[in-house]
């Protein structure tokens, strides 16, 4: 397999959709092990319509050139109230890939 599967969590703001089902977000990355590109991602927001948004936003980049390109686009393209935690969820992502390759 030449994927690995990496996974960022972070508390939901309360009086939101998804703060209903949970209160943490979940997103998570599956992401080429020699180039770190994003190859799929998925988070736990609400509607299929912010899921399908997220994975857009993020699929083609390499975690391996840091998340200031996926963060940026983030800022700029979501506007809703989990916009903090999805980047603290990124954020958390980022690290959990950084350990990784640091083991490897």
């Amino acid at each position: 397999m030449n994927t690995i599967f990496v996974a960022g969590h972070s508390k939901l703001p309360t009086g939101i959709a998804a703060n209903h089902i949970s209160e943490s977000l979940t997103l998570t990355l599956e992401v080429d092990q020699n180039y770190g590109v994003i190859i799929d991602a998925s988070c736990t927001l609400a509607t299929d319509h912010g899921r399908d948004f997220i994975k857009t936003l993020l699929k083609g980049y390499s975690l391996k050139d840091g998340i200031e390109g996926p963060l940026a686009r983030l800022h700029e393209g979501y506007l809703g109230k989990a916009g903090n935690a999805l980047e603290a969820a990124l954020k958390d992502s980022h690290k959990q890939y950084q350990l990784h390759t640091e083991k490897s």
